[in-house]
């Protein structure tokens, strides 16, 4: 059996509260079982970037990472990676900044990432690289020699072809793509964005599933991510988690609660998000006193302006929101910059009547999934998803809705706070038995069998 060498950004090792993403205890598990490797950047930064590397074992997990200078994280990671490529995948080519020292320091990154990595590599191993920070390292590994079979996942969305081409050097950087034996997308949306600009910028051919571009081809396929499943369920279900439910539903004094869990960023359609809840507001006078948004928003990326505009943005909101609504004894709004651990989470799913996830972009999103593994199924609340997340592919008995739209949403949030219990608990099985079947463990297994039947020939 071959190893398994993990590439990412950042590497997560195990954790001795266990508080971890379901992808993090996914990979994990593989390398426990492969006996691989998980490299990436340290987080740290040093005066000089020498190369050097440091390994450390937790729980079966083994790691090796680098320091990098600065000047490499200001214009590889602050810049390339957050202010280029995220805002431009997910859409918002009014937010890219196209900096020339952000992509010659993203690739000057890459490069820096091989050098060690390539050593590393032995004969049988099977490469599997993560995300948009680290496109063209399979192409620096081929110049160092390396002939493993690689894959490539990425977790957010692939644009379409009309905006990537706003991206300077777009070709250069795709062309990198074809390093790799299997390229792995969220959804068929996201894959077809990708077969569409090789074709019509590159001149490539499309064969099923095997794409060709001058001579080199590889595999590009669908393969979502799922969460943890049984690991998020058993969590959900302890008498803590249960209990901690109950004691947010009496302190609340029966209101309905709808939640919305997401990292503080622009692609989360946090601000439409308000205004819909506004207009529920507006045109429903019987939820005032009866109804409650709790809006989980912990803080990311503070280093990058637009985050910082949109924190001092929904701090706004919610303040105006709250002053125009409130009553003495009832808030509207609840809205908190702080991460939970995974037992007040899943508490705080369990006790809401709705889950509201109204991303404007998102490669998946996996709280949709958490939430509904949290529900009780006897009485399980429901879920309103934007159409535009990974998630609605494969969650169809969800309300699903464009978020940019705010009466469309107001309607979707009446109809769940309003829906009979047959309807609420038809919907959630049929959402629960997609969560369990597609899991993240199904997601890596799937995924890194296709890297290893890859014909290297």
């Amino acid at each position: 059996m071959s190893r398994l060498i993990v590439v990412s950004n950042r590497v997560s090792l195990p954790s001795p509260d266990g508080a971890q993403g379901g992808l993090a205890v996914a990979l994990q598990a593989a390398l426990r079982e492969a006996g691989g490797l998980w490299f990436g950047w340290s987080g740290r930064e040093i005066d000089t970037f020498t190369g050097s590397v440091r390994f450390e074992e937790i729980d079966g997990v083994r790691s090796a990472v680098v320091d990098l200078e600065p000047q490499d994280v200001e214009e590889y990671y602050n810049g390339f990676a957050n202010r280029t490529l995220w805002p431009l995948f997910h859409y918002r080519i009014d937010l890219a900044q196209y900096n020339r020292s952000f992509g010659s320091g993203y690739e000057r990154v890459n490069k820096r990432f091989a050098e060690p990595l390539h050593v590393m590599i032995e004969p049988d191993d099977t490469v599997w690289i993560n995300d948009y920070h680290l496109i063209p390292i399979a192409s620096q590994l081929r110049e160092h020699g390396v002939k493993n079979r690689i894959g490539f996942f990425l977790h957010t969305p692939w644009p379409p072809t009309r905006l990537l081409v706003s991206l300077p050097y777009h070709e250069r950087l795709v062309r990198t793509m074809f390093a790799y034996d299997v390229l792995g997308f969220q959804t068929g949306e996201w894959l077809e964005s990708f077969l569409h600009y090789c074709q019509n910028e590159l001149g490539g051919t499309v064969d099923g599933e095997y794409v060709t571009v001058d001579g080199k081809r590889l595999r590009a396929v669908v393969c979502p991510i799922g969460i943890d499943f049984k690991n998020f369920l058993a969590a959900s279900n302890t008498k803590a988690s249960v209990d901690l439910a109950e004691r947010m539903r009496i302190s609340l004094r029966q209101l309905s609660m709808i939640v919305g869990v997401d990292r503080l960023d622009y692609s989360k359609g946090l601000e439409e998000r308000l205004n819909s809840f506004e207009t529920y507001l507006k045109r429903h006078e019987e939820a005032h006193r009866a109804v409650v948004l709790i809006q989980v928003a912990p803080q990311s990326r503070g280093q990058v302006e637009q985050y910082r505009n949109v924190r001092d943005k929904l701090n706004e909101m919610a303040g105006r929101i709250n002053g125009a609504f409130a009553e003495v004894d009832w808030t509207p709004i609840r809205y908190v910059n702080r991460g939970y651990s995974r037992d007040e989470l899943t508490a705080l799913y369990r006790a809401a009547r709705v889950g509201l996830v109204t991303p404007l972009r998102d490669g998946m999103n996996l709280v949709a999934k958490e939430y509904i593994a949290a529900q009780d199924p006897d009485d399980p609340g429901v879920l309103v998803l934007s159409r535009f997340a990974g998630a609605a592919a494969q969650m169809q008995d969800a309300l699903l809705v464009n978020p940019y739209a705010p009466e469309e949403v107001a309607d979707a949030l009446h109809r769940a706070l309003t829906m009979p219990l047959g309807e609420r608990k038809q919907r959630h099985r049929a959402l629960l038995e997609g969560v369990e079947r597609e899991d993240v463990h199904w997601w890596r297994e799937r995924f890194v069998t296709m890297i290893e039947e890859a014909d290297r020939g």
